[in-house]
């Protein structure tokens, strides 16, 4: 099977890059900096290009058989398009080149309704600061992103995981329909199960949500590590764009 991945010089990206490549995909990686792209593969191609420029995206679809995208990017408080961007670009080359499968991230913050997380500090106090504040022009675009890959034709997955953070190997993670109750998920994991979706149509035309339960941080643990991790200036830079860091 060949793939291609967008996003793919994110913490993600390149967790589903090397995961995809370890299952025996060939892998087209897309990024805005090949040049510091870390994976070297005989089955690994990677290419220069951008969701905001439509003939690189087709360049990349053509002659794949699933996309999956990995796309993110930093809070701001300027308007974010990326992820809806993204979504139509791919969406319009997967239908010029015949591409059926597309595998994309969002997040449980785009819907809190769908169930609790536990605990009134995190219910009540920092999910609707990271969703409504925080990170509201984010969660804002990933909503529409879904709306639009939901509309398509496609065989489409949307994972949803919680709280991201990084751990060494795959765990027993999760994936349900919609709603899981664990406030974590390994980057790993959330790579693992997009690259699973590949071989399992269970989540065809669903919204499914990854968590992680072995292993998660606290609250309190994940606050830190995030306050104290210093993103790479281009991220900073991007920021200011709305546009994805590093890729």
């Amino acid at each position: 099977m060949n793939i291609v991945v967008f996003g793919a010089n994110g913490p993600t990206g390149r967790l589903v890059t090397r995961l995809a490549l370890d299952a025996g995909a060939g892998v087209t990686a897309v990024t805005r900096a090949p040049e510091s792209f870390p994976l070297h593969h005989e089955r690994l191609r990677v290419e220069g290009g951008d969701v905001f420029d439509q003939a690189s995206v087709d360049r990349a679809v053509e002659g794949q058989d699933a996309v999956l995208s990995a796309l993110g990017v930093p809070y701001s408080r300027e308007a974010i398009t990326t992820y809806s961007v993204g979504a139509r670009a791919m969406l319009a080359a997967m239908e010029r080149h015949g591409v059926r499968r597309l595998v994309c991230v969002s997040s449980s913050a785009v819907d809190p309704t769908a169930g609790p997380h536990g605990g009134f500090f995190f219910e009540r106090v920092l999910q609707p600061f990271v969703a409504n504040v925080l990170g509201r022009s984010l969660y804002d675009d990933m909503k529409r992103m879904e709306s639009i890959v939901a509309a398509s034709g496609t065989e489409w997955t949307v994972l949803r995981p919680s709280g991201l953070f990084d751990a060494d190997a795959v765990s027993d993670y999760q994936v349900a329909e919609r709603y899981l109750p664990p406030k974590f998920t390994a980057r790993i994991d959330l790579a693992d199960a997009m690259v699973r979706q590949l071989d399992d149509a269970r989540f065809v035309g669903r919204v499914a949500a990854v968590a992680t339960t072995q292993g998660a941080p606290s609250v309190a643990q994940l606050m830190m590590r995030e306050a104290f991790k210093r993103p790479p200036k281009q991220a900073k830079a991007s920021a200011a764009r709305g546009t994805v860091p590093a890729e």
